[in-house]
């Protein structure tokens, strides 16, 4: 018996650098677009889009940060994601309202490793279920594989958060298991499902989302014709 045989490694990989960090460019889309997270310049909108929007507070059940207890608050809270370098914040913004409707960023950067998480992410009312806040994160998807050049790109949520694991699955996230008693949020327990795409997923994906999104997919309402097809 051989070495190789007896001590299986994995393939060689590319000697050059497989990602790059987050710069904060913007994000350009045909219904939405990805702008670096300024205070001054998106707090309002996206304080609009939430204030007395969730009344149950569903929003942020599953989040490590929020409901908030008025805008002085939530203004403090963006400025300090607005400063942070890891995770790296955007807002999410209408194109035809200059709007800002929802956030997201990119975290746990890993360049060395080629690998990227996007978490933290939140829409509004007025973005969920919409064809734009399905732009939004295939924004974050493309600019990962195609700018970053990431190998792996990471979704993670709470393991009770069935909305945000189905939102994993219908993005073409593999699940890949739980981590238990992976974290304690507010002070409770949180099991993590963890989800992954690796680049030789990508251009089928990228594919699918492409033909979801083409203007010929939606009526005059805006509503779509066909289902988005990953896989």
């Amino acid at each position: 018996m051989t070495q190789e045989t007896a001590w299986p490694v994995g393939p060689v990989v590319d000697p050059k650098p497989p990602g790059t960090l987050p710069d904060l460019r913007p994000l350009p889309g045909r219904w939405v677009r990805l702008d670096p997270l300024n205070t001054e310049r998106h707090g309002p909108s996206l304080w609009a889009s939430i204030d007395g929007k969730d009344e149950e507070g569903k929003l942020w059940t599953y989040m490590a940060f929020g409901p908030f207890a008025g805008q002085p608050a939530f203004t403090e809270w963006l400025k300090a994601r607005q400063a942070q370098k890891d995770a790296w914040f955007y807002a999410y913004v209408k194109r035809d309202t200059g709007e800002a409707l929802g956030m997201g960023s990119f975290m746990r950067a890993d360049p060395g490793n080629g690998v990227i998480e996007i978490g933290s992410i939140w829409l509004s009312k007025a973005l969920q279920k919409t064809r734009e806040g399905t732009e939004a994160i295939y924004l974050m998807m493309r600019h990962a594989f195609d700018d970053l050049g990431v190998r792996r790109l990471e979704w993670k949520c709470d393991a009770l958060n069935a909305p945000s694991r189905r939102a994993a699955l219908r993005y073409g996230f593999a699940f890949e298991g739980i981590f238990n008693q992976h974290m304690i949020i507010k002070g409770k327990n949180r099991d993590t499902a963890w989800f992954a795409i690796i680049d030789k997923d990508w251009p089928r994906i990228k594919q699918g989302f492409e033909a979801w999104l083409s203007e010929s997919n939606f009526d005059g309402e805006g509503r779509e014709k066909a289902k988005l097809r990953v896989s």
